[in-house]
Parts: C-alpha cells; sequence; structure tokens
C-alpha cells in the first residue's frame, strides 16, 4: 500500500460549476504531464447509460487536456487494465458499482494496477470503493452485493457527501449519528467525513486534504473532530487498535 496514488473526490459537480470544474487543477497536477490516456469505469450508473456517462466525464478530462475510455460495451474490460496509464471510477450507486467490479473482474484487476502504483481517480461511490468496504456510502442497496469488501486500497472509510444537517421535523439518525454507530463496531478504523468540494490526495504514505472545508474524522473512543486542509492526515494511514475483520 505504500507506493499507492489516488485522488479521492467527494463531488463530481460543485453548485454553479461544470461538470468536475472544481477539481480541474487538482487532477492536473495529480497526473502530470506523463499520463494521457485514461480508463474511465461507469458503472455505478444507473438512470444514465454508460455511453452517456463516460461521454460527460471525457467531455470533462479533455478540457484539462487528458484523453478518457470507456469500459462501457465491452465484454472482457480487463484487457484494457493491464494497458492502463490511469483509471478513474466515477460515482452514482456504490452497490451496484461495487457489484460489477465483481462480476466482470475489475476489482482484483484494477487493484493489483494501483498498488504497483497506477494513479485512481475517484468520485463519491468511485472514492466509496477504495476504501476497504463500502459500508459508510451513503446509498441504497438496490442490488444485492455478497459481503461489502471492496479495493481495500487504503485503511480507512470514506463517507462522501459529508453533512450532518437535517431537515425541520426529521426524527430519524444524524449523519453522525450514522457514523458513530459504524465505528462503534468497527474499532480501530477511521472514517473521513468529506465535505462537498474536499479532495483527499494520497501519495504513498501521505494524505492530504484539498478544497476549502475541513473534514470530520471519526474514530471509536474520541469525540469527531474537525480535520482542516494543509494539516497532515497521514494519522489516516496508521489504524489504531485492532484491526476489524470484514467479509469479501
Amino acid at each position: 500500500m505504500s507506493g499507492v496514488r489516488l485522488l479521492l473526490l467527494s463531488n463530481s459537480r460543485n453548485p454553479g460549476e461544470e461538470y468536475l470544474e472544481h477539481a480541474r487543477s487538482a487532477i492536473g497536477d495529480f497526473l502530470g504531464g506523463e499520463v494521457r490516456d485514461m480508463l474511465f469505469v461507469p458503472y455505478a450508473a444507473i438512470r444514465l447509460s454508460w455511453e452517456e456517462y463516460a461521454s460527460r466525464v471525457e467531455g470533462a478530462f479533455r478540457t484539462i487536456g487528458y484523453g478518457v475510455r470507456s469500459f462501457a460495451g465491452l465484454a472482457e474490460p480487463r484487457t484494457l487494465v493491464g494497458a492502463a496509464e490511469a483509471v478513474v471510477v466515477g460515482g452514482g450507486n456504490t452497490f451496484q458499482l461495487l457489484r460489477k467490479l465483481r462480476d466482470t473482474g475489475l476489482l482484483a484487476a484494477i487493484g493489483d494496477r494501483v498498488r504497483g502504483g497506477m494513479p485512481y481517480i475517484g468520485w463519491s461511490a468511485g472514492s466509496n470503493v477504495a476504501c476497504p468496504t463500502i459500508m459508510t456510502t451513503n446509498d441504497m442497496p438496490v442490488v444485492d452485493v455478497p459481503g461489502f469488501a471492496s479495493l481495500d486500497l487504503v485503511p480507512f472509510q470514506i463517507n462522501p457527501h459529508y453533512t450532518n444537517a437535517t431537515l425541520p421535523g426529521h426524527q430519524g439518525e444524524t449523519r453522525d449519528e450514522r457514523l458513530a454507530e459504524f465505528v462503534e463496531v468497527n474499532p480501530g478504523r477511521y472514517v473521513v467525513g468529506l465535505r462537498e468540494g474536499s479532495i483527499l490526495r494520497v501519495e504513498g504514505p501521505r494524505v492530504t486534504l484539498l478544497g476549502d472545508s475541513p473534514a470530520r474524522i471519526f474514530i471509536k473512543g474520541k469525540e469527531p473532530w474537525e480535520q482542516p486542509p494543509g494539516e497532515p492526515l497521514d494519522f489516516l494511514l496508521r489504524p489504531e487498535g485492532p484491526e476489524p475483520t470484514f467479509t469479501a
């Protein structure tokens, strides 16, 4: 895991901005000039066709000078992974995404390449699947997935689109309460509440929070706290206490 390179976004669009506009500089800085041709995984899309999704993402990356190809429609998508310069995994429904990654064999194929140094960019569900499990997603399980274990590229969990806001009269649990439940039964596992517009950049042993908003950090035994951009987040790569065991 020491050589992984990840750019993990909370969301794909900020209010009043174009698709991925808020992340353009971060993506360009992360990829540099060596990577030009990337593979896009559209499997999290359900109501939008994979072809339409790929077209949207290709246009956004073309704006900043990068080419993107999609797995959409390919019978054997694993054939492209071995030669990929980078992989991009889009948001949508996390359960659908994980199921398709498993069904196509891409979960193992992508994981092997990224652990070998291939850059990985994901947002929303694409950030969720970079974690040990998808257990801190906000999505409804619209498809059955036998187990929640995912790419396991980092030892911590992400909750994208994080907010603790509630609607007037709403009596359900807040997001903080839900994440507190997770860390209670998974001691030693950090959860990062990643607010809109925020990005985590992982470069080997270094974790950096990009954007204007603090991240909210959860772990059992401590009160959740706000971690502002610019301060080290490397501790996320060193889980506290015993590691929980997840079923693949």
